[in-house]
């Protein structure tokens, strides 16, 4: 083949994929959740999935692939077709954090294998203790914690997540050292912080509300810099003099193989924006201990680029390796 030729024929390619965007989608989307059923991600998704089969005209399918923090199902829309028929709704942990912890164990690197499309909510975590811990209020804990060093155990879902950094950021701000207790899921680590055999547990606000409205553990604060919508009545831990500047939360972000063509990736941002702008699906969402978050892909490119940064400092200073 003659270079003229090669290159009418890349010409023709490229000038094709707006109508691949046009055509898409004609038959039903998965949208990947890389943990189990009946989770925070989880009900996001159904959530999700629910609305955009009216915005992209087509079913939306949740398929859950659990394991390995996350990274389970994260690899394996890494290597699907990059056709917009297999999406991930990922997690801060499997898309921004973990590649900090494992390193050269993963095996896919979401900036090289993944192509952000949009942020869809943020999702600030809750401090909550045993009824019998003596604080009430961080400014409190933060003087227990100064007066028993060591001795406070802090429970979360496990190692390098971002409960995990909760944790390791209200211990760095606030000079104050704790021990990590880590889980394998939020009930168990719920049922013996109710119980006392653990005394702080780092968890979603949708996983804790039953134990929080039954009296089974109190709530001290939540995660994000300020108050949530969803809980007003709950104070930042950055209210507190003793753990000023703190912000951390989680967020769940919809991501595409990067090989997916931008004219699809950009269809796909249309059609998430449009259904993240329903007031239903923001009131349910809110519900589960989240905020509607829609952006455009540049925005959620360099949202990434500064949560990663912040989490960074802290495995960094925390030197988090895996188990």
């Amino acid at each position: 083949m003659n270079l003229s030729r090669r290159y009418l024929l890349l010409a023709a390619a490229f000038l094709a994929h707006p109508a691949w965007s046009q055509d898409y989608p004609s038959r039903p989307v998965t949208l990947v959740v890389p943990f189990t059923a009946g989770g925070g991600v989880d009900t996001v998704a159904r959530l999700l999935a629910e609305r955009l089969r009216a915005t992209l005209g087509q079913a939306v399918v949740v398929g859950n692939k659990p394991g390995a923090s996350g990274m389970l199902g994260a690899s394996a829309v890494t290597r699907a077709a990059g056709d917009g028929y297999t999406l991930l709704l990922g997690s801060a942990g499997e898309t921004a954090i973990n590649p900090l912890v494992y390193k050269e164990r993963m095996q896919y690197q979401p900036q090289r294998d993944l192509a952000p499309i949009t942020l869809v909510t943020r999702v600030p975590n809750v401090l909550v203790a045993a009824p019998s811990f003596p604080a009430n209020n961080i400014a409190e804990l933060v003087s227990y914690a100064k007066a028993h060093p060591g001795r406070l155990g802090y429970a979360t879902s496990g190692i390098g997540n971002p409960q995990h950094l909760n944790g390791e950021l209200l211990q760095s701000v606030a000079g104050i050292q704790m021990t990590h207790v880590p889980y394998k899921g939020a009930a168990n680590q719920l049922v013996d912080v109710a119980s006392g055999a653990v005394e702080l547990a780092f968890v979603s606000y949708a996983g804790a509300a039953p134990f929080i409205k039954s009296g089974r553990v109190k709530v001290l604060a939540v995660t994000s810099a300020r108050r949530a919508p969803f809980a007003p009545d709950i104070p930042a831990i950055a209210e507190s003099p003793q753990a000023a500047g703190y912000d951390l939360e989680n967020w769940f972000g919809l991501f595409a193989p990067a090989s997916t063509p931008a004219a699809i990736q950009a269809r796909i941002n249309t059609a998430v924006v449009d259904a993240l702008k329903d007031p239903e699906l923001g009131r349910r969402l809110r519900e589960q201990g989240g905020e509607p978050a829609p952006m455009t892909q540049q925005q959620f490119k360099d949202f990434i680029a500064g949560e990663t940064a912040k989490y960074a400092r802290i495995v960094e200073s925390a030197r988090i390796t895996p188990e």
